[in-house]
């Protein structure tokens, strides 16, 4: 059974997400304390889904958040626009000259080589998409009047405040009244939830949250910290997710949240910063379906394979409503965004299908 999709002719965008965007500033191949010059990027792990679905797949996307209209601001924008990704439902808010009551987030981003994982120091407290609010987004005209086919947010974004906890569970129910596939990525981090309510408060909301979502993002840490599902002989100390683990958590998740109708996760295990196992798995319709495998898979930039392999899963839905495709979609391109630098893929959609074929790495000429 295919997921419900509305179709394409009936709606102005394919997906929507909602979430922060932040600058990134990288160091390239040195180190955040010693650096003395940064390339800077955008991303955000919501964003990463809606760019890749338009700058790789050629979807028409959009997306939510706010920034302070200030030069940095307009920055993050114009790199938007490059991607090709709407912003017509950017929210501005007002510059006061030093950031003091709002501003806009920053993100400092090692790659990590070897032994040396990655390392990521974020900037981003009382930025102006962390005190988004309900009522703030006219949601019945984005998924009434101008219809969305499929919508995205994540944990990371419910997590910044407790106002874009409740904007949050207001879209994702907004988007259900309205026909909208609604796809979440758990994303679980502890830094973002300790200052408004730790783990209790993360469980609140995203159990709340869970009751509206079609298309569950996650891995078994994830479902355990962000859901309380617990799965007995499973070593959370490993580097690995266990596809075993994996299956048995969803085959609980499923019996108490009926509404997930995909869920769905990478499997990753971390050899070294620049060399991890890689493939991905997606419970669809009471069946597994398991990507290709891409063992010892050389890692230029790690952050944002996670988004990219969410993108690609909905595409394989939004193209073919298909479980099978929408996982290689997902493996495939989250392994090949992470062998570019920066948050966002640079991957085309050929390339995505030929490492689905199991193309290789000979020079193209």
């Amino acid at each position: 059974m295919s997921l419900q999709l509305k179709p394409r002719t009936s709606c102005t965008f394919d997906e929507v997400s909602l979430g922060e965007i932040m600058l990134r500033l990288d160091p390239g191949e040195g180190r955040i304390r010693t650096a003395r010059e940064f390339t800077a990027w955008e991303g955000g792990g919501e964003y990463n889904v809606a760019r890749g679905l338009r700058k790789c797949f050629g979807l028409k996307t959009a997306v939510v958040t706010a920034f302070v209209d200030n030069e940095v601001g307009h920055l993050i924008e114009d790199f938007i626009m490059q991607g090709g990704v709407c912003t017509d439902f950017i929210q501005w808010r007002a510059d006061d000259g030093i950031g003091r009551s709002v501003r806009n987030g920053l993100n400092f981003t090692e790659r990590g080589f070897g032994i040396r994982g990655a390392v990521g120091v974020p900037d981003r407290g009382n930025t102006a998409a962390s005190q988004l609010k309900p009522g703030d987004i006219d949601w019945n005209h984005l998924f009434g009047t101008l219809g969305v086919r499929w919508f995205h947010t994540g944990g990371i974004f419910a997590a910044l405040s407790e106002t874009t906890a409740a904007l949050t569970i207001e879209a994702v129910t907004a988007a259900k009244r309205h026909g909208t596939i609604v796809s979440y990525d758990l994303n679980y981090r502890p830094s973002l939830w300790k200052s408004i309510g730790g783990q209790a408060k993360a469980r609140e909301v995203n159990r709340e949250i869970a009751r509206h979502v079609d298309v569950m993002i996650g891995n078994e840490e994830d479902f355990t910290a962000s859901l309380g599902f617990e799965v007995e002989g499973v070593d959370h100390t490993i580097s690995a997710i266990e596809t075993d683990a994996f299956k048995r958590m969803i085959e609980t998740a499923v019996k108490e949240y009926p509404n997930f109708k995909v869920a769905a996760t990478t499997l990753r295990r971390v050899i070294t910063a620049t060399k991890n196992d890689w493939s991905a798995i997606l419970w669809h319709d009471g069946k597994f379906h398991e990507s290709r495998k891409y063992p010892e898979l050389e890692i230029l930039d790690r952050v944002g394979g996670g988004d990219s392999f969410a993108s690609g899963l909905a595409f394989g839905f939004l193209e073919f409503n298909c479980p099978q495709k929408a996982v290689d979609y997902g493996a495939a391109h989250g392994a090949l965004a992470s062998t570019t630098p920066g948050d966002t893929s640079m991957a085309t959609r050929a390339e995505v299908e030929k490492q689905i074929k199991g193309g290789g790495a000979r020079v193209v000429r």
